[in-house]
């Protein structure tokens, strides 16, 4: 009995050990506490963790690569990256090739900050002629039309922690992060020299997709991730890094 479940066990590893490597797209704009990068190596983060957990439950190999946020869809569509996460359909309405995307797995709050924070909270269109702290290859749908309109100028910085870095020294006055790395940068500051959020610039769902290809194992990823959604994991590796879950819409 024993070798036969040592025989069916070395089977399945055998069989794991030779499916290919889960590939996933790391963007060298993201920060902390997405993803910390190191030597161009992810090492720890909230979506790094996410990534090794679904590959590790899939069964097989996670393999993660680092590329300017521009190529991430040409590598996906040359078949070179097999799972994106941290997306949502409207940020890629001109989309091509076969893909099936997961459920809305985190949820993404884009605030316009500030050194100081205001009396009142800060309307963009009323804004005076400027420049806003952006990340390079980011859309910021509610900032566009101004962007268009030349009433506001985009200055873009490689990543989201440099954009808030430049508004800490002076840069410029405001610039656009997300709720997560906003909170993680203010921890290593002291209250007086904290970043105020002081506009909701958009709020959007976002989750994972999945190249379409009998080589990929899609269906295991999508329910894998369907199960770590539903069973809290999520929101733990969220609480993990955080010390709350993900924020309320």
């Amino acid at each position: 009995m024993r070798w036969a479940l040592a025989a069916l066990l070395g089977i399945s590893l055998s069989t794991s050990a030779a499916e290919p490597p889960l590939r996933f797209a790391m963007p060298d704009s993201w920060a902390m506490p997405m993803v910390q990068l190191e030597h161009g190596r992810p090492t720890q983060g909230i979506l790094y963790d996410l990534m090794l957990s679904l590959a590790t439950q899939v069964g097989v190999p996670a393999q993660f690569h680092v590329l300017p946020r521009a190529r991430v869809q040409t590598a996906m569509e040359q078949g070179a990256i097999d799972v994106r996460c941290y997306a949502a359909q409207s940020w890629l309405p001109n989309q091509s090739g076969d893909y099936i995307w997961s459920i809305p797995l985190l949820f993404q709050r884009d605030l316009l900050v500030s050194r100081k924070a205001p009396l009142t909270r800060v309307d963009p269109t009323t804004l005076p002629r400027q420049s806003i702290g952006t990340v390079l290859g980011y859309t910021y749908p509610t900032l566009q039309p101004l962007f268009d309109a030349d009433q506001l100028q985009r200055e873009d910085a490689r990543n989201q922690e440099q954009v808030l870095e430049k508004l800490l020294a002076g840069r410029y006055r405001y610039a656009v992060s997300n709720q997560w790395t906003l909170d993680w940068f203010n921890q290593r500051l002291i209250p007086e020299q904290q970043l105020q959020g002081v506009a909701v610039l958009q709020e959007q769902k976002v989750g994972c997709y999945v190249r379409n290809d009998p080589k990929v194992p899609v269906q295991r990823i999508l329910r894998t991730l369907l199960r770590m959604k539903m069973s809290g994991e999520i929101d733990e590796i969220i609480r993990l890094y955080t010390g709350r879950a993900e924020p309320e819409a």
